[in-house]
């Protein structure tokens, strides 16, 4: 962008479509958060997450709350990159990132859940 060059509309309003989105998305993230701090049991560590970590932990936790296993958990959250892996283990990965936050299968599964595998 020149100098000399008017600044766009855009760059300091949303346009009506992203606003209209924005605007629903609030309960949406809300019910994420609300998530986030269930599992973890502690408001203030949910609060310690960065936004873009606590969101892709809420979208993991709502994942393992619908399937069975840690497996199914694992195929439906890494069905894209499992196809690019040597050695395909979902659950192990889904494991690996759980104990970042230091949780368990059994911290976030949901209902009716059975084991490990």
């Amino acid at each position: 962008m020149s100098a000399t060059s008017p600044p766009s509309s855009t760059s300091t309003s949303p346009r009506p479509r992203l606003r209209a989105a924005w605007a629903k998305s609030g309960p949406r993230q809300q019910a994420a958060v609300d998530l986030v701090v269930e599992v973890l049991g502690q408001e203030e560590r949910a609060e310690a997450l960065d936004r873009f970590d606590r969101a892709q932990l809420a979208e993991v936790l709502a994942v393992c709350r619908q399937a069975r296993t840690l497996s199914d958990a694992g195929r439906a959250l890494f069905a894209q990159s499992r196809s690019q892996k040597k050695s395909v283990n979902d659950a192990d990965r889904l494991r690996k990132y759980l104990a970042r936050f230091e949780l368990s299968w059994a911290d976030v599964a949901g209902r009716g859940a059975s084991g490990m595998a």
